[in-house]
């Protein structure tokens, strides 16, 4: 089993779009966090060393990471995946590029199921 940590700013559209469209999967846990000061679910370094796999959303989400929580991140994996602050929570949009973009980083027996 692995973990599977998906970031973004505010921890309020992207990143649990992401928690929720992977949460069903097979062999994977997830869960969500933001970098900013007033996200919902702010990063923690706790967060980050339960994880085995950092998503971010955009190169700044990364940035942050590294800057404030380097030790933290020492030997992790972080994944960007390039997707830009511009679309709802579950927004159909959103759902279809995270699942073309997202499996291919996950672990060989992590599958929708």
């Amino acid at each position: 089993m692995k973990n599977v940590l998906f970031i973004c700013s505010q921890n309020r559209l992207r990143s649990p779009t992401a928690e929720q469209v992977f949460a069903s999967w097979r062999g994977i846990e997830v869960t969500s966090a933001g970098t900013n000061n007033d996200a919902e679910n702010p990063v923690t370094a706790e967060v980050l060393e339960w994880a085995d796999i950092i998503i971010v959303m955009e190169r700044t989400h990364r940035n942050k990471l590294q800057q404030k929580f380097r030790a933290a991140l020492n030997g992790k994996r972080i994944v960007c995946l390039e997707i830009p602050d511009e679309y709802e929570y579950m927004d159909p949009a959103l759902v279809r590029l995270m699942e073309a973009k997202v499996p291919k980083f996950l672990p060989a027996g992590a599958f929708n199921g």
